[in-house]
């Protein structure tokens, strides 16, 4: 087998100029590229540079959504899903020079991307507006680790955005806090307690989980990539596993596709609970976080005799569930979650008529429908902007499909809507969770992954976490091992807009607006 840094992709054709002024379609763009038939379910093309910046102008225009947009040392990749189509794809730029066109000078939202492919495999991207490094802080062993690696320079100061005006003072904050959470540092610049700019810089919490999947096991790789955001690993294992399962081309048994998504539903729950109660405590309003941690902690005990773990850790697999859950713990389960049920309109009218509590979240930390509509921000985060987007309907998979949910969404984009909406979603995903202990169907919850002759070839998901879409790229070779893998966590694309949505607050107010997006640092920092 060739060495996975020497890959080789089909070469690709010249793109015919077009004259037209509308942005151009990037699923019309994929089909002037070379399809690469082992690449599962999305079509996926290999494109030259001028139809790699013509898709930047797609981004830029609105026609299409970014996904993600990841390296290797052979090249790099674009993902997209295209609304009027109702579909997405994959683009590959082969770098034989070491750099390629800058997205992000024509669409901000992939400057963070580009920078961390850099970090990462050392390719350029010519006309980036923004050559800052973003993962590597100068303390790896080396540079480029993943690409044509060279010796570490050190540690060197980080320039932050330049800020002009009379009586302005700034404030670091991080990157240690004042609690038991992760990483991350924010520079505040403010005229008196009005913030006129906030600049993140993450990358504190980096593992190298990309490197640590090149040729691991499908069984180490499970584990790793339940691993990139534990809050989350139901969602994180249920994509990866059906990114693996769509490389080797084949499906899960269709009860553990039932079992997968009541498990994220879980999840999704008990992480609402737990955002609704901490945004509470935030303002003050101890009595909200303590009644939403009693639901959420008697869920996760519930999901432990399920599942055998709190978090669902470990059971979502390729091929399938680790094990079933028992009859009597899924009983267990419905009856807690029509319990849960009934305690949520108290829980909106207990917060909805709290004088003191919707004081400081209504009208703050405002995000703009533009913006998570550029950014293609999912989740709560965007839909309580107004932009409706969620993985399970519009890129549906199995079981889905056939069960019935709605997708609240609301215009405001302040902390009350992200509240709000966290809320109206347990509704949803205690229906489904219901839905799915009534209608599991019967048969096995686990495939045997084939172990000989297995073919190489490419997969990808895009899974409805509690956060937003998580996606997963992987490709494996012919010995069932993981050659490449990424994934990218929905925080890629909320991240930046805390910086807009904390803008004319006070800094008083900035933990509440954070903990109303709760981004992951984990699972952005990889």
């Amino acid at each position: 087998m060739p060495d996975s840094s020497q890959a080789e992709f089909p070469a690709a054709p010249q793109a015919p100029s077009s004259g037209r002024d509308l942005p151009p379609s990037l699923a019309e763009l994929l089909q002037q590229g070379t399809l690469v038939v082992s690449h599962r379910p999305w079509a996926q093309a290999v494109v030259d540079p001028v139809l790699w910046q013509r898709a930047g102008e797609g981004l830029a225009g609105g026609s299409s959504s970014l996904l993600a947009l990841w390296g290797e040392p052979g090249g790099v990749h674009l993902a997209f899903w295209e609304a009027s189509e109702g579909r997405a794809g994959v683009m590959t730029l082969r770098c034989p020079n070491g750099s390629f066109p800058s997205l992000g000078q024509l669409h901000p939202p992939a400057l963070r991307l580009e920078r961390a492919i850099r970090d990462l495999f050392g390719l350029q991207p010519e006309g980036s507006t923004d050559p800052r490094p973003w993962l590597d802080h100068g303390v790896w062993e080396l540079r480029f680790p993943l690409g044509k690696s060279a010796p570490a320079v050190g540690p060197s100061p980080y320039v932050f955005l330049p800020v002009e005006g009379e009586e302005l003072h700034q404030v670091p904050v991080g990157p240690v806090h004042a609690g038991i959470i992760e990483p991350g540092h924010f520079r505040f610049t403010a005229a008196g307690e009005t913030v006129v700019r906030l600049e993140e810089r993450l990358g504190y919490v980096h593992r190298g989980v990309e490197g640590l999947l090149v040729g691991a096991e499908l069984e180490r790789a499970t584990k790793l990539a339940a691993r990139v955001s534990g809050d989350t690993t139901a969602a994180y294992s249920f994509a990866f596993a059906r990114a693996v399962e769509a490389a080797i081309g084949m499906e899960a048994p269709r009860l553990a596709d039932w079992l997968r998504a009541l498990c994220v539903e879980i999840e999704r729950v008990a992480n609402h609970l737990g955002d609704v109660g901490a945004i509470c405590n935030d303002a003050a309003f101890a009595r909200m976080q303590a009644f939403c941690a009693i639901l959420r902690e008697r869920l996760l005990r519930t999901a432990d005799t399920c599942f055998g773990h709190r978090l669902m850790m470990d059971q979502i697999v390729p091929g399938g569930m680790r094990a079933a859950p028992p009859l009597d713990a899924l009983r267990r389960l419905r009856e807690l979650t029509g319990e849960i049920a009934r305690a949520l309109p108290e829980i909106q009218e207990v917060y909805d008529s709290t004088p003191s509590l919707q004081d400081r979240v209504v009208g703050t930390g405002v995000l703009s429908r533009e913006l998570v509509n550029q950014y293609g921000c999912g989740g709560v985060i965007g839909r309580a902007s107004g932009r409706l987007f969620d993985a399970r309907r519009d890129l549906p998979y199995s079981p889905y499909p056939g069960l019935r949910f709605s997708i609240p969404v609301r215009e405001e984009g302040d902390v009350d809507a992200r509240v709000s909406l966290r809320i109206r979603e347990i509704e949803q995903s205690l229906g489904l969770i219901q839905q799915i202990i009534d209608g599991l169907p019967e048969g096995p919850s686990f495939a045997p992954l084939p172990r000989k002759n297995v073919s190489p070839g490419e997969g990808v998901a895009l899974v409805e976490g509690f956060r937003g879409d998580i996606f997963a790229w992987v490709r494996i070779d012919e010995r069932g091992r993981v050659e490449r893998c990424h994934l990218r966590d929905p925080s890629w694309f909320q991240w930046p807009l805390l910086e807009a949505a904390i803008y004319g607050n006070i800094i008083a107010d900035f933990p509440l607006c954070n903990k109303s997006f709760n981004c992951s640092y984990a699972g952005h920092d990889l």
